[in-house]
């Protein structure tokens, strides 16, 4: 078959589009991030995450998750298309969360988890149990099924708090005005430490399905103890630690051997921790432990005596790949997310998820961390407790263990022909919808609370002033009257029945009759002595109070 030569040579592959897409996003979102992130304080995983849905299958369909696994190439049945999504999901989120956690480790101060174990320990052992069986709870009221334990699965999924989401109350504008120091410091820590002790959950529960459900035809529960046990707690976590620790302190020294003879350039220098996080979550996945929670530990390990967190801290390469892999994966969640099954499935109504989103966003974590902030040092006060409370986001952890239960109800729990077991036929779809749907409520709720919160704290304070001021015809206010013209007139003119006045256009001059001087103190003053310096703004003696 001949082509014309004169005829564009169009190339609309699913590679040009994706580069396409995801360049131009990145590069328009990067002119307006600072407002949108520091004055408006959106996260940007609630803006990918809306772009992906723009882009992907239920928008312009730019971004085709389904080409991507192979789903329309021939001999690929429904099951092979559904386990290529699951995996290229399921990889991409180990990445992220591999290297989020590395940096997280780093940016801790010197031997922080040493120090800090107490209030560590309360939020990952009773916080992380009572936040699981909460949550569990009330999955189970609202899906009706007949087994706790597989409401105790669900629950697992999104027991860990993202390190993600949290970014957005420990980096930035809003948190070095708001969050103290220690206090941000202890909510990274929780978050790359619960981030890996997931799995101790989540298999506990998968373990008593597999050899106690009404399905099992072997063992008991002291077998799926003892691969709890042994499995999970030794092998998974215990190994992972121990893993992970080693890795972190060999990588410490070996970088300081280098270093101090000149033989690593800065470049390469700045990126050792991105690469240390690759080569954890590779060696990691090789031997089949918990490649999250052994990269949180390499990295706070490789940082123990603080000097590549101080070598690095005003360095801008770090965040910037991070920011690079936060709005890509949300991009690839919003294209990848079931939004249809939310309101076609079997487990439960829309209406039921939306209540069920609610009542975990406010139930699963608030109430406990509250109960126990008096003996956390770094919660200093009530109101503290109630915003780390409520700012336990769901996020990229929740999808990384939703696709951990799929692959075990898929390998265990199943036949020779992938189908489950009869008493685990909804579990898979149980988890599917309700750990994606509760997923997209944290983000949504928690990427808008601090500005809807600081729009409605706000706005009324503002408003009274502004009707106050175009109330008075005192010439104090004149000067800022001025620089809103537009509300001030108007709300001057509802207020008197008056015309509204033409715009000031030049300097406000305000005579007086009284003589001024100017004092060495910055004061105006109508007499021979000055007034002692109480501050820096311009007024009468006896317009002070």
């Amino acid at each position: 078959m001949t082509h014309n030569i004169w005829a564009i040579p169009l190339q609309l592959t699913n590679f040009n589009l994706v580069v396409a897409v995801l360049g131009g996003f990145i590069s328009l979102f990067g002119l307006v991030s600072y407002l949108l992130k520091e004055n408006y304080y959106l996260s940007e995983a609630l803006i990918a995450l809306l772009a992906g849905v723009a882009f992907g299958p239920n928008g312009a369909n730019f971004i085709r998750p389904n080409d991507y696994a192979q789903c329309e190439h021939h001999g690929v049945t429904e099951s092979d298309c559904s386990d290529n999504l699951h995996s290229i999901t399921l990889n991409f989120s180990r990445l992220v969360l591999g290297v989020q956690l590395v940096l997280a480790g780093v940016q801790l101060p010197s031997k922080y988890l040493w120090k800090e174990w107490k209030a560590v320990f309360l939020l990952v052992g009773p916080g992380m149990t009572a936040m699981w069986l909460a949550t569990s709870v009330l999955v189970w009221g609202f899906t009706g099924r007949p087994s706790f334990l597989h409401a105790l699965a669900v629950g697992a999924c999104v027991t860990p708090t993202d390190p993600v989401l949290s970014a957005v109350i420990v980096k930035g504008k809003f948190a070095d005005h708001n969050i103290p120091k220690d206090l941000q410091n202890l909510i990274v820590a929780e978050s790359g430490t619960n981030d890996g002790l997931g799995y101790p959950f989540l298999f506990f529960a998968l373990y008593l399905i597999k050899y106690v459900g009404s399905g099992a035809t072997s063992g008991g529960a002291g077998d799926a103890m003892g691969l709890w046990f042994a499995f999970t707690w030794g092998y998974t976590i215990i190994l992972s630690i121990i893993y992970g620790a080693v890795v972190g302190w060999v990588a410490k020294e070996m970088l300081h051997w280098a270093e101090e003879r000149n033989y690593v350039d800065r470049e390469s220098f700045l990126v050792f921790a991105i690469s240390l996080a690759l080569f954890v979550l590779g060696t990691c996945g090789l031997i089949g432990t918990d490649d999250v929670l052994a990269c949180f530990i390499a990295g706070n390990t490789f940082t123990w005596d603080d000097w590549f967190r101080l070598e690095t801290k005003d360095d801008s390469l770090q965040p910037t790949i991070d920011m690079l892999l936060n709005v890509t994966i949300f991009l690839w969640y919003g294209a990848v997310i079931p939004w249809q099954l939310f309101n076609e499935n079997s487990v439960m109504p829309i209406w039921k998820l939306v209540v069920l989103g609610i009542l975990v966003l406010i139930l699963r974590r608030l109430p406990w961390v509250f109960a126990m902030h008096k003996w956390i040092p770094q919660i200093e006060e009530a109101k503290q407790a109630v915003f780390v409370g409520f700012f336990g986001p769901i996020g990229v952890s929740a999808i990384f263990y939703l696709f951990i239960s799929l692959e075990f109800i898929q390998d265990h729990l199943s036949d020779g022909e992938d189908k489950p077991r009869e008493d685990v036929q909804k579990l898979g779809e149980t988890i599917r919808i309700v750990v994606w749907f509760l997923a997209v409520c944290s983000v949504v709720v928690h990427g808008l609370s601090i500005p809807l919160g600081k729009l409605g704290y706000l706005a009324p304070r503002t408003l009274s002033r502004v009707v106050s001021e175009n109330m008075s015809d005192d010439a104090r206010v004149v000067e800022r009257r001025r620089k809103v013209p537009l509300i001030g007139s108007w709300l001057a003119g509802l207020s008197k029945g008056e015309p509204e006045p033409r715009p000031i256009r030049g300097p406000i001059v305000i005579a007086s009759a009284r003589p001024i001087r100017a004092t060495p103190a910055n004061r105006i003053d109508v007499s021979g002595t000055s007034t002692p310096r109480r501050d820096r703004e311009i007024r009468f003696p006896d317009e002070i109070a």
